[in-house]
């Protein structure tokens, strides 16, 4: 089969969306019989019918349906490369593709990147972050799919290079009437009579939480499995688990949702991020001056250590008079 034209999936893209080709004829300012015929040519060379026409329009066919979801993703990635190329013709100096985990990206990466992107001598850098457990990250950063990483440093990096990020400390949220409220400090271990509301199993923190539940001789029962932060607040906001989440991520939400953070006082609590790539002398002069950045701001942060977010305040008020072994939340 003869490789299918980008002109031709756009039309029949355009064709699926409207249900109609008439319609689509007129976005694209193309006559109708001209689209018709393109998408018979690609029925005859796939040898499946792609439309169902019906009287009114028409509507893709299983096949169809499938060719779709793969038009819609080879038409974004050359618009994609288009937008690319004419932002370099603007005289676009750079280029950055970075992956990041969850926790980096809710804490201070995005302020780091855009205090980059500010300065004056970086205004012709692009940067762009894609969400990535850290196992996938390392793979995508191996596999030359993005340039610059930033994840916890306790991950197998599998022979990529890495420099020293920020730190962050885990903390333990827990709704405001929680047995564990007013305690002013705890051990993991301590938790593990609650259910928790945690990250999805490829998350790092999810495999280090159940191993330190092991090393406990404890099982830790996950009630809710969400995919960010915002959500884990949510569900301990509204009193169904407790969580363990950075402190940074925490402070603002401890204030929006009335949620107590407690400081937990394990030695793995305390956390370092890692910016992680290939080899630092075979980056892009854009990803060199990026990652100078990022370590950079580390190294003041740790200078000055007002930054730190181990400074947990711990919630104030009265004891529980339950004590640590009230109610399951």
């Amino acid at each position: 089969m003869r490789d299918l034209d980008l002109t031709s999936l756009r039309l029949f893209v355009a064709a699926c969306d409207l249900q109609n080709i008439a319609r689509a004829a007129e976005r694209e300012h193309i006559v109708a019989s001209a689209i018709s015929k393109r998408i018979a040519q690609m029925e005859h060379a796939m040898g499946v019918p792609l439309l169902e026409r019906r009287r009114r329009g028409v509507r893709p066919t299983p096949a169809g349906q499938a060719l779709l979801e793969n038009a819609r993703t080879v038409l974004y990635t050359m618009d994609r490369i288009a937008t690319d190329a004419a932002s370099f013709g603007a005289g676009l100096v750079g280029q950055v593709r970075m992956v990041a985990t969850a926790s980096a990206i809710a804490e201070s990466l995005l302020d780091d990147v855009a205090a980059f992107m500010r300065a004056s001598d970086n205004r012709n850098i692009k940067v762009d972050i894609e969400e990535r457990y850290s196992r996938d990250l390392v793979v995508a950063l191996r596999d030359g799919a993005a340039t610059v990483g930033v994840c916890w440093d306790n991950v197998d990096f599998g022979g990529l290079e890495q420099r020293p990020y920020r730190r962050d400390q885990l903390v333990l949220a827990v709704p405001r009437d929680h047995a564990l409220a007013y305690t002013t400090s705890l051990r993991f271990e301590q938790t593990l009579a609650f259910e928790h509301v945690g990250l999805q199993p490829s998350a790092a923190v999810t495999t280090m939480l159940q191993q330190a539940a092991a090393r406990a001789g404890r099982v830790l029962t996950f009630r809710v499995l969400v995919s960010n932060f915002d959500a884990a607040f949510r569900v301990v906001a509204a009193g169904l688990a407790i969580s363990v989440v950075p402190a940074q991520v925490g402070a603002s939400y401890a204030k929006l949702l009335d949620v107590r953070l407690i400081p937990l006082a394990d030695a793995w609590a305390s956390r370092r991020f890692a910016v992680c790539f290939r080899r630092f002398d075979q980056l892009p002069p854009a990803a060199q001056r990026l990652v100078t950045h990022l370590t950079e701001a580390a190294q003041r942060e740790d200078k000055r250590g007002s930054g730190d977010p181990s400074r947990v305040a711990p919630a104030r008020g009265r004891r529980s008079p339950t004590g640590s072994r009230g109610r399951r939340a």
